[in-house]
């Protein structure tokens, strides 16, 4: 099992190749170890599958072992090293699609009020206003911030890796843009830039090396997954607002644009989507009018 690895090494990124080591070692190895790749059925497959939901593993975990077996299996077809795709045959469970909670404007409004003055008020300016991606706003560096042009540029993303946060590039062309800020997000930033600037002097040489906007009050790159339970959370509890996930802040920026008339494929540049069909399958029931205007052209095409 170990060449499952080597198939898609160079082909992914760094953090991409590791979480598939890790879910190889973890679930697929103590299951399917003993196993040679040439003789692996989908038989074998599926009953890696259900064992492990039998284990309580979420669907979501088990369809990424099928993701990583299928791309690993791929490969390994390609270079002959298996008579065929195993995992192709295989039916991975179905995952459910989080129901999203975007926040209305008056929602909106109390949580950037309750954020004033923390510490990562920015931060949560910029979400909203900007549909930005977790990852993308930890990523965000100084150099990427033009506050005269009101502008940010996005070019790279925070992840999670063996020995800590990692920057790495967007995974699509498409995520790589430049953003039009709004006077509010500006002033938060410019906030933001005199407080860091204050710890900075307070701290010498050798705080925040990477130029982030958005870093520990060490200068450290912020893990991903740290802000959620030592600041989201008790900002949500102060703004008596309901328990949603950070990320439905981009779903926020993207709801209260296309309510507000703003053309899908701008919402869409936005946000990053690969293609404003993304961002139409996504958000279509928000954009106001589309029923009314469907059952007109019916009409029209009907009526004589």
């Amino acid at each position: 099992m170990s060449r499952l690895e080597d198939s898609v090494r160079g082909s992914v990124k760094a953090t991409t190749c590791q979480s598939y080591a890790s879910l190889v070692r973890l679930h697929v190895c103590p299951t399917l170890g003993s196993t040679k790749l040439s003789a692996l059925t989908p038989a074998h497959v599926q009953t890696l599958y259900r064992r492990k939901l039998d284990e309580d593993l979420a669907p979501k975990s088990v369809k990424y072992i099928h993701t990583t077996l299928h791309r690993a299996l791929r490969q390994a077809t390609r270079w002959g090293l298996v008579p065929r795709n195993a995992a192709a045959e295989a039916n991975p469970p179905r995952v459910r699609t989080p129901e999203m909670s975007p926040l209305s404007p008056a929602q909106a409004r109390t949580l950037l009020a309750a954020a004033e003055g923390n510490q990562l008020e920015a931060l949560y300016v910029l979400a909203v206003s900007t549909g930005m991606r977790q990852g993308e706003l930890l990523g965000l560096g100084w150099e990427d911030v033009d506050l005269d042009a009101r502008t940010v540029r996005v070019r790279r993303t925070l992840t999670l890796a063996k020995g800590g946060p990692r920057l790495t590039e967007p995974k699509t062309k498409g995520s790589r843009r430049s953003i039009r800020l709004t006077v509010s997000a500006v002033d938060a930033l410019e906030r933001h830039q005199a407080r860091q600037q204050s710890e900075s002097a307070a701290r010498g040489h050798g705080w925040n090396t990477l130029g982030l906007v958005f870093c520990t009050r060490r200068g450290t790159p912020i893990r991903r997954d740290n802000p959620h339970d030592k600041h989201w959370k008790p900002l949500l509890g102060r703004a008596g607002l309901p328990d949603i996930r950070f990320h439905d802040l981009r779903h926020t920026c993207a709801t209260l644009l296309l309510t507000k008339g703003v053309h899908p494929n701008i919402v869409s540049e936005m946000l990053g989507h690969s293609s404003i069909a993304i961002t139409l399958d996504t958000y279509s029931h928000v954009i106001p009018g589309l029923g009314e205007a469907a059952a007109r052209a019916m009409e029209d095409a009907l009526g004589e």
